[in-house]
């Protein structure tokens, strides 16, 4: 089981919003709007796919990283370079 897989509703309901901003995105180039309004449509979408972001590493530190470390071994330490690995590229991004 994912460390998300209680909330995978509210993830899916979140993403389902997303999609909509951006499908939104597209009509407003399509249709040639100003762009400073589309460029603050896309910083909102950004916004929202960043907390979708963490609240899914919060998810697997909590649950995946959490299980590994309590169990040890060498998974413990692939878990922690894993999420290490995550942090990085939303830092990145």
């Amino acid at each position: 089981m994912h460390g998300y897989s209680g909330d995978k509703q509210a993830y899916l309901t979140r993403l389902r919003r997303i999609e909509g901003q951006i499908r939104g995105l597209q009509r407003m180039v399509e249709e040639e709007s100003y762009c400073i309004d589309i460029l603050t449509q896309v910083s909102a979408a950004t916004r929202a796919l960043q907390a979708v972001a963490l609240g899914l590493l919060e998810d697997h530190i909590g649950h995946c990283v959490t299980d590994a470390i309590n169990a040890g071994g060498p998974e413990a330490e692939e878990k922690v370079k894993e999420a290490s690995a995550a942090i990085a590229r939303l830092v990145r991004s």
